[in-house]
């Protein structure tokens, strides 16, 4: 399997990621659900009042890293990223981007509770830029794998 597919498939299994934000050289990190569509980019769902969603208003350059549990000893393996984030506010997009987290986490009138205000949080997408994908596993000989991403695939 290509490290692409290690990626995508750790996706797939894997429920919560830090993220990273940074303002003014001071770093920020915060550990949230998330989900992911076909196009890879990543979702998830936060107030506005919040530290990291304030950050990436300001920068919306942000890293993460996305582990599944481990048992000390085991092979290290894990999927990190780098990316821009954005709220997501056209409707329409909306409705489109909250499917797969909708999907992920039951929450099937996601959209429409963002939309209609029956909830204070916000849906955000992050475009990926990279993904490292780090398995010693998998590539002993040379376990940190970059894919970095095509420019109209996160345009």
């Amino acid at each position: 399997m290509n490290p692409q597919n290690y990626i995508v498939n750790y996706l797939d299994q894997a429920r919560m990621m830090q993220l990273a934000t940074c303002i003014d050289g001071q770093p920020w990190c915060c550990t949230l659900y998330f989900a992911h569509d076909n196009q890879h980019n990543l979702y998830f769902v936060s107030l506005d009042t919040t530290r990291h969603v304030a950050e990436l208003r300001q920068n919306p350059k942000v890293a993460g890293a996305i582990v599944l549990p481990h048992t000390y000893g085991e092979m290290v393996h894990g999927v990190q990223f780098e990316g821009v984030a954005r709220e997501v506010t056209d409707p329409a997009e909306l409705r489109t981007s909250a499917e797969a987290y909708a999907e992920r986490f039951s929450r099937r009138t996601l959209a429409d509770d963002i939309l209609n205000g029956t909830i204070p949080s916000k849906l955000y997408q992050i475009k990926p830029t990279s993904f490292v994908l780090f398995d010693q596993a998998h590539y002993p000989d040379n376990p940190r794998q970059t894919w970095q991403l095509n420019p109209t695939t996160i345009a």
